[in-house]
């Protein structure tokens, strides 16, 4: 009896194990893959695909190449000295008629404001009155000089004409610098004057500061009214360790990365390094010229400064595609079989045009998701809403 039994509870057994088989095996595609995920959370956390969707999914050997060397250092970008006006009171007087406010955009020699000043009027004056002495000047040295050829005039008399011709033409010079420096340099703007001195912007660019308002008095010292910067170009300043200094020259490439833009790399070139160390922090500032096209970086942004050096080195990549960033952290899926990914962090360099370095995470021959990484994110999200 207990024989018979045993036997009777195996084949019990086995039909129950075919049934199982039988079933697992109609299920519909999706549901297979969905199973594979779960169970491979359950064990080693690898995303397991079926054959239909290993079809999106390229699989590439992290590469080995020989690259220049590179060198990064924190920064921040600056506004270009070079492009920047700080627009001071040429006379005293009272600001009146502001045109613009801080974010404006101007152009080369638009008004920006205008001052009425007593000292601008009166340079006028003076204008006028040194062109009516010149003129007077200028005729008595001409009689002058025609008397003294028919003997009516003495040779001092003569030449007091001719230094007082002298004094005219330089007090006309005077006046006339001095209203060239007041912004009235043809005669146009100086008969045009109504005792309003205008003020225009000496580039194009952004008004950044404004420290005026109507009907304020100013005076003629070193306080800028208002500021325009263009930032159609930035700096980007860093610090160099002096044990770092050799390997820098004037003329190397960088890669800029800002925090603001983080899947984005602009580039410009070194175009100074200081004579100088910091003797607290042992560093010397190198500063990187660059475009700033649609005024993305903005100055006091942070940000990294890799500098392209001379000699080459040895480096991990991957194409710039299979990276991605989340939650501040970079990523990659990795290949761990045929058919199983694990998600895995890694520290990345600068862009090297469509590959991206790879300093840390990853070894030389580990094989990579070049391409169909979104795929596997939305697995990754279908295994975490499920579980």
């Amino acid at each position: 009896m207990t024989l018979i039994r045993g036997v009777a509870l195996l084949a019990s057994a086995l039909a129950f194990a075919g049934c199982g088989r039988t079933r697992a095996s109609s299920d519909p595609p999706a549901l297979r893959d969905q199973v594979a995920v779960r169970a491979a959370n359950s064990g080693d956390h690898a995303i397991v695909l079926g054959p239909e969707k290993l079809s999106s999914i390229k699989v590439g050997a992290i590469a080995v190449r020989e690259l220049p060397r590179s060198l990064s250092v924190a920064g921040k970008v600056q506004f270009d000295e070079d492009r920047v006006a700080r627009i001071l009171a040429p006379v005293p007087g009272q600001v009146v008629a502001i045109h613009v406010k801080v974010g404006d955009v101007v152009r080369n020699g638009q008004a920006i404001c205008a001052i009425s000043s007593r000292e601008a009027a009166a340079a006028i004056a003076e204008h006028a009155e040194s062109h009516k002495d010149l003129d007077l000047a200028r005729k008595t040295l001409a009689m002058t000089q025609d008397l003294f050829e028919h003997q009516a005039a003495s040779r001092i008399a003569l030449q007091q004409t001719e230094n007082d011709y002298a004094k005219a033409s330089s007090r006309v010079s005077r006046s006339d610098q001095e209203l060239r420096v007041l912004g009235l340099a043809d005669e146009e703007a100086i008969a045009s004057f109504n005792g309003r001195l205008p003020v225009v912007a000496p580039i194009a660019g952004v008004v950044i500061e404004r420290h005026v308002n109507d009907g304020q008095f100013v005076q003629a010292d070193t306080t800028p009214m208002i500021t325009i910067a263009d930032l159609t170009t930035v700096w980007v300043l860093g610090d160099i360790f002096e044990r770092d200094l050799r390997f820098v020259s004037i003329g190397a490439a960088a890669t800029i990365a800002a925090a603001a833009y983080p899947d984005e790399r602009f580039t410009g070139r070194v175009d100074y390094v200081s004579a100088t160390i910091d003797p607290a922090t042992r560093t010397a500032k190198v500063r990187v010229s660059m475009p700033n096209p649609g005024v993305r970086l903005k100055p006091e942004m942070f940000a990294s400064v890799t500098l392209r050096l001379a000699d080459v080195e040895s480096v991990l990549t991957v194409p710039s595609r299979a990276v991605f960033v989340e939650d501040g952290r970079t990523f990659v899926y990795a290949a761990v079989g045929a058919d199983r990914f694990v998600r895995r962090a890694v520290d990345v360099g600068a862009n090297e045009g469509s590959e991206c370095r790879i300093v840390g995470g990853l070894s030389a021959g580990d094989r990579v998701v070049v391409d169909g990484a979104l795929l596997l994110r939305e697995e990754e999200m279908k295994r975490a809403g499920d579980g």
